[in-house]
């Protein structure tokens, strides 16, 4: 199994920004896809991006240009630098990593992080 910690959320304002800390942990024979989702109130889980082991990244449009997901594959840990944030973009944040549980491919999610960005 993958454990995964989330860090680094908190309350910040318009146009700050915040890094997002994930690190993954457990048994596990090696992590493919890295990413960062998140569910504001009300609304379902949104991918924000991912990265793989190789650096492709995928972004929402929502955040392009805004926020930047990378991933040191020695510490198996993935983070995510958002700058300019807005209201908009308050949510609980959750890592998700894909991994090989001996022969399975599965996906981990961590607990959730929560972003607060006041206008």
């Amino acid at each position: 199994q993958v454990q995964l910690v989330e860090s680094g959320g908190g309350l910040v304002q318009f146009g700050e920004s915040l890094r997002l800390s994930c690190v993954a942990s457990g048994s596990f024979f090696g992590i493919t896809t890295m990413g960062w989702y998140r569910q504001a109130p009300g609304s379902q889980r949104e991918l924000v991006a991912t990265i793989t082991t190789i650096g492709t990244t995928n972004y929402a449009d929502s955040v392009k240009g805004r926020f930047t997901i990378s991933r040191d594959n020695a510490k198996n840990t993935v983070y995510l630098q958002m700058n300019s944030l807005k209201p908009e973009d308050t949510a609980v944040y959750y890592c998700s990593a894909d991994a090989i549980v001996g022969v399975k491919g599965m996906k981990f999610w961590g607990v959730g992080t929560l972003v607060t960005v006041s206008s």
